[in-house]
This record gives structure tokens, C-alpha cells and sequence, in this order.
């Protein structure tokens, strides 16, 4: 039984996404920190942030809707490291780490919700 959205694993997987992320975001230029960086990192950080609120808030409707925005949150993370992917500055940096994470993370969130809905 799970005491915590601590205990969940797609919670834990978020939070070494997040990690990633900064670890990623770290080599990027010093003038992208306002722009592209801050992006980045409130997606990355939005993912399991709102998993921690809809497991708190106690009704599966809550908990999945708040899985969706994390999903969606998900969705703009990965669009946006595909940004970064083509920029001149930021396209030979390895996202290796980062595209494995979030590709669990995704599939995680996006079988969770399915459960929910049944």
C-alpha cells in the first residue's frame, strides 16, 4: 500500500529526470538562462510537482487530472529539449539521459492515467 506519492516510482523517476535536466541545462549558454534554460527547468520540475499534488489531494478524479497536466507538462519538456536538440550552441550536447527518462516517465504517467480511467 502506498503511504506517499514519495513511494511511487513514476514520482521517484520524475525527480532524477529533474536532476538531468539541471545536470543538461548546466552546459548551456549563460545567455539562454532567461530563456530557453528557465523553460526547461519549470517543465521538468512541473512533472513531479504535480504528481505530488494529485496524490495529496486525496480522489482518484483529482489524481488523474493532475497526471494529465504532468503529462502535458511532459510533452512541452520534450518539445522543448527538441528545440534544443536543433539550436547551433545546444545540438551536440547529449540528451541521452535526459530522452531516456522522460520516455519512461511519459509511458509511466500515460499508463497510470489509462488505469485510473477504467
Amino acid at each position: 500500500m502506498l503511504n506517499s506519492y514519495k513511494d511511487l516510482i513514476v514520482w521517484q523517476k520524475a525527480i532524477k529526470l529533474v536532476i538531468a535536466i539541471y545536470e543538461l541545462t548546466d552546459k548551456y549558454p549563460k545567455e539562454e538562462i532567461y530563456g530557453i534554460i528557465s523553460q526547461i527547468r519549470r517543465c521538468a520540475v512541473s512533472i513531479p510537482s504535480n504528481i505530488a499534488e494529485g496524490r495529496s489531494r486525496g480522489t482518484k478524479k483529482d489524481f488523474t487530472q493532475f497526471l494529465r497536466i504532468a503529462f502535458g507538462s511532459g510533452a512541452e519538456l520534450e518539445t522543448q529539449i527538441e528545440i534544443s536538440k536543433q539550436l547551433p550552441k545546444t545540438k551536440n550536447l547529449d540528451y541521452k539521459k535526459v530522452d531516456t527518462l522522460l520516455l519512461e516517465v511519459m509511458k509511466m504517467l500515460n499508463a497510470m492515467i489509462r488505469n485510473l480511467n477504467i
